[in-house]
């Protein structure tokens, strides 16, 4: 059954990228009644995040691999979820939400009429998505990969972050957190303006070291308790 779940979620992935071009690829938000409401898409991949920023308050996110389908009702954006911080209550597994764009902004007809604008878009060194992978140094000891249905994603793009760990087999939520980010020569930083564990983190500047290696990024420096820290990140393929 694991198997047959991630065959199933590979072909949606590597079929999804000319459909999506009807969105294109950025960071979009918008702000209503002291709620943020963040969407970010690239590569057939879809993050959205809802948090309060004063006070500091996560809300919820959820997450997949989507594509825009024509229907006889219009455009939907279709979205085979891999994370629904809130599955234990609802128990979401597929978004089908009617979309469009007008302009630059993303139209999206789903809980509540959003209207979303694209960010600044912003190259940097750590732009893609990262699965964790293993403890540092690398000695050739075993990763987890793909094929594992724990995983933890970190998700950058246009100066943006956010990572979630999350059980596909079982929809088993457990954290995220996001905001600001750099990455230059070297020295990557996190600015947190969400954190589902402990919003009293919100507004925390953590500084790290990076060096990408063939596909991985070796992230070291020091955790929030002050203890040394080593860890690989994988690439995670796209459909390109």
């Amino acid at each position: 059954m694991k198997m047959l779940k991630s065959l199933v979620c590979t072909l949606f992935f590597f079929g999804v990228q000319a459909a999506m071009a009807q969105i294109p690829s950025g960071v979009y938000t918008a702000d209503v009644d002291n709620v943020r409401h963040e969407i970010k898409i690239n590569d057939g991949y879809f993050i959205y995040s809802e948090y309060e920023s004063n006070p500091a308050e996560f809300i919820r996110t959820l997450g997949g691999f989507a594509q825009v389908e024509n229907t006889l009702g219009g455009e939907k954006l279709v979205v085979l979820l891999e994370f629904n911080s809130q599955y234990e209550q609802d128990s979401v597994r597929q978004l089908s939400i009617p979309v469009s764009m007008k302009d630059e902004t993303l139209h999206l007809d789903w809980f509540a009429k959003l209207q979303l604008t694209p960010i600044k878009k912003t190259a940097q060194d750590l732009d893609g998505q990262w699965l964790f992978a293993t403890r540092g140094p690398d000695k050739g000891q075993e990763r987890r990969g793909e094929a594992n249905t724990r995983k933890t994603l970190k998700y950058l793009q246009d100066g943006r972050f956010q990572w979630v760990a999350y059980d596909t087999n079982d929809m088993k939520f457990s954290g995220t957190g996001g905001g600001n980010y750099s990455a230059v020569n070297g020295v990557y930083v996190e600015q947190i303006e969400y954190f589902s564990r402990n919003n009293s983190r919100v507004g925390a500047s953590l500084e790290f070291n990076y060096e990408v290696k063939g596909n991985d990024w070796h992230h070291t420096g020091k955790s929030s308790k002050g203890e040394p820290m080593y860890e690989i990140w994988s690439r995670r393929p796209t459909s390109e």
